[in-house]
Order: structure tokens, then C-alpha cells, then sequence
């Protein structure tokens, strides 16, 4: 059975699956520009895809598992995503350069938030119940 921290983590990886899935459909152009390929390599995109969604599977698999180690690193990677903040803010007002749309710059961003409240939420299970404490 899977507690709520479990559950949250679980949740935001479903929702990172479904976002890129969206974004390799609906804006392939992005995918492009990461892995440097000319538009339209859709066997590339592709695999960097299978490849994320493979190791999303593995991570996921240490949530369902309660795997300490991977509690760590999720806790750091999403206490780190408040980087994301900042960034964006960066792109988006022309202080960095960019060659991703706007909507994808302030979708980064609400991800940053998103990320640092769950990890900000992971931490408050820790300090109840240890790691994969609910929170």
C-alpha cells in the first residue's frame, strides 16, 4: 500500500509521462532543439522518450519499493527544481537567451514550484515517520 508522499511522487511522474508524451505530439520542435537532430527525426525523439519514460519506470519502482537511497535523490532533485524559477524568469524577460517558446519557459517555471512543494512535503513525512513517511 502506498502512503500519500509515495503517492504525490507517484503522481508527478504520471504527470511528467503524459507532458512529454503531449509535447513530442503537439510541439515536436522542442525534442529538436534538446537533442540537436533536425525537426522531424521522429525515431530519435522517440527513443529519448522510451528512454525517459524507462527510467521514470525505474524510479518509480524504488517509490513502490521505499527505497531510502532513492528518497534522498528524490528529496535533492526536487528541492533543486526552485532552480527552475528562477531560470525561466530569466528566459522568459529576455535576460537568457532561448530558442523555446514562451508557453514552454512558464511551464518550466510552474514545474520548479510544483517540484519544491512536494520536496518541501517529502521532508515534513521525514521528519514524522522517516523517509517515505507521509507527510
Amino acid at each position: 500500500m502506498i502512503n500519500r508522499s509515495q503517492g504525490i511522487v507517484l503522481g508527478f511522474f504520471a504527470g511528467a509521462l503524459v507532458s512529454l508524451a503531449a509535447i513530442l505530439a503537439f510541439a515536436p520542435s522542442i525534442y529538436a532543439n534538446v537533442l540537436k537532430v533536425p525537426a522531424g527525426a521522429i525515431a530519435l525523439e522517440a527513443g529519448f522518450l522510451a528512454a525517459l519514460v524507462a527510467f521514470i519506470a525505474f524510479v518509480s519502482i524504488g517509490v513502490f519499493r521505499r527505497w531510502r537511497w532513492m528518497f534522498w535523490l528524490i528529496v535533492i532533485a526536487f528541492l533543486a527544481g526552485i532552480l527552475r524559477v528562477p531560470a525561466s524568469i530569466l528566459e522568459w524577460t529576455g535576460f537568457l537567451p532561448t530558442t523555446k517558446p514562451d508557453w514552454y519557459v512558464l511551464f518550466q517555471g510552474v514545474i520548479g514550484v510544483i517540484q519544491l512543494a512536494i520536496g518541501l512535503a517529502l521532508l515534513r513525512g521525514y521528519r514524522k515517520a522517516g523517509p517515505w513517511g507521509a507527510f
